[in-house]
């Protein structure tokens, strides 16, 4: 067995990466006149390889939140303490600073904001500020589904308890609360009958930036659920990627996302008709060029459905484990795509291999002691390991996204090979915590 603490050379050769991007730009802290400035709203490690590509472009980059201490202002060339929610602010200072770009990659709460700065600024972005709040409030994408005739279960968007247990009985169980504006699964509950609707409504409120959640249907899925980035250009979806997505049943939430595979079992006449549906979705909205995250399924009424769509990148480093096995650089190309500068020739994915992403997790809070990995599948098969917590390190249970604690990819050469390995994941990696 190999057992990992504080060290792991992936994460190692990354940052290495990062530094030395970081001692090749302008010795002035100030960009050059003819620099692209690129602003990137958060701080999160998923920003990491987004800053390696601008840097290699030359660009200038700026990282903007409200946490000085998060990781992506290390390697960003300036970092100012705005919030991204506050999107008037954040206009001021891009006006101020004359930004060329901007992007919220992987960063949910920012992306209405970047597409408000960018249609106040004139600067490229996917899609218009109005298709973003249409995309990223939950509520109100489910009514433009349904007014234009797609998939949809049958939804409700509240502002307060009281309206929604008003309705209580009028809900056909079980059902999906949701808040209308969180990613990474935070706030979301499956209820059972109305006596839990009361503590499902405030878990969502409590992770809603708004204050407002949605209630809908129910929707039992066939197989596996699909979450992967897509790309397109001049509003057509030129590469359009399904993965298999994998849940830990034990977590302390059941709906947070563990594991991704890559290509998807979805049946391909199911993925054509999801890629026709996503392409007219991406029409009505007018939408222009740059990443989407998007999430679908197909559920035992026999239909898929389109589950979510968002101008930006997926977190769990999507894009990243999409580069390992197609040939398009998504990062390198969203990049690009949001200063302006011209984007490759972009197809859809020809998949080079099998590949598997765990996320790394806790089912209870404690000290984080390690990271077991079997020697004959890290010699075979083990792609990437990447930690983000040392040895000694407080880490807290499974209940969100933001609570991994690192991910490790496999890549095989069949199917076959790949689900022996993630049948038997628990016994194959596992994550040494000791229990507070």
């Amino acid at each position: 067995m190999i057992f990992l603490q504080s060290y792991n050379f992936s994460s190692i050769k990354f940052a290495f990466r990062l530094f030395f991007s970081y001692l090749c730009r302008k010795e002035s802290i100030m960009p050059n006149i003819e620099q692209k400035k690129l602003m990137l709203l958060g701080g999160l490690r998923y920003l990491l390889p987004v800053i390696e590509a601008a840097h290699h472009h030359g660009y200038y980059v700026i990282t903007v939140d409200y946490i000085p201490e998060n990781i992506a202002h290390r390697y960003s060339d300036a970092y100012y303490d705005v919030s991204i929610l506050d999107k008037d602010a954040v206009l001021a200072l891009a006006q101020k600073l004359e930004i060329s770009g901007i992007m919220s990659f992987a960063v949910d709460p920012g992306v209405t904001t970047a597409a408000y700065v960018a249609e106040k600024m004139g600067l490229p972005f996917q899609c218009s500020y109005e298709s973003a709040c249409i995309l990223q409030d939950k509520s109100r994408f489910r009514d433009f589904l349904a007014q234009n005739g797609f998939n949809v279960p049958h939804a409700k968007g509240y502002a307060n308890e009281h309206e929604a247990m008003s309705e209580a009985d009028s809900f056909a169980y079980p059902l999906m609360v949701k808040p209308v504006d969180s990613a990474g699964s935070k706030g979301v509950s499956k209820v059972n009958s109305k006596e839990s609707l009361h503590s499902a409504i405030n878990y969502a409120l409590h992770e809603s930036h708004t204050g407002r959640f949605i209630i809908e249907d129910y929707l039992e899925k066939v197989g596996c659920s699909s979450d992967s980035d897509c790309f397109t250009v001049d509003g057509d979806l030129c590469y359009c990627s399904f993965s298999d997505q994998l849940f830990d049943e034990k977590a302390d939430n059941p709906y947070t996302p563990a594991a991704y595979l890559w290509p998807s079992t979805i049946p391909i006449s199911i993925q054509d008709e999801l890629r026709s549906e996503l392409q007219r979705l991406m029409h009505l909205l007018d939408v222009r060029t740059g990443i989407f995250n998007v999430e679908t399924r197909l559920c035992t009424d026999g239909k898929p459905y389109i589950m979510e769509v968002s101008p930006r990148g997926g977190g769990n480093r999507l894009s990243e484990m999409l580069g390992y096995i197609t040939s398009t650089n998504l990062i390198d190309n969203a990049v690009r795509a949001a200063v302006g500068d011209i984007v490759d020739d972009i197809m859809q994915p020809d998949y080079n291999g099998h590949l598997a992403e765990v996320i790394l997790h806790s089912d209870k809070g404690g000290l984080f002691r390690g990271l077991i990995i079997g020697n004959s599948i890290s010699e075979q098969y083990l792609l990437e390991r990447d930690l983000w917590v040392k040895e000694g390190q407080l880490v807290e249970s499974f209940s969100g996204a933001n609570k991994a604690i690192g991910t490790v990819a496999f890549k095989t050469d069949s199917r076959q090979n790949l689900d022996e390995i993630i049948n038997s994941i628990g016994d194959l990696v596992k994550v040494v915590v000791d229990y507070k």
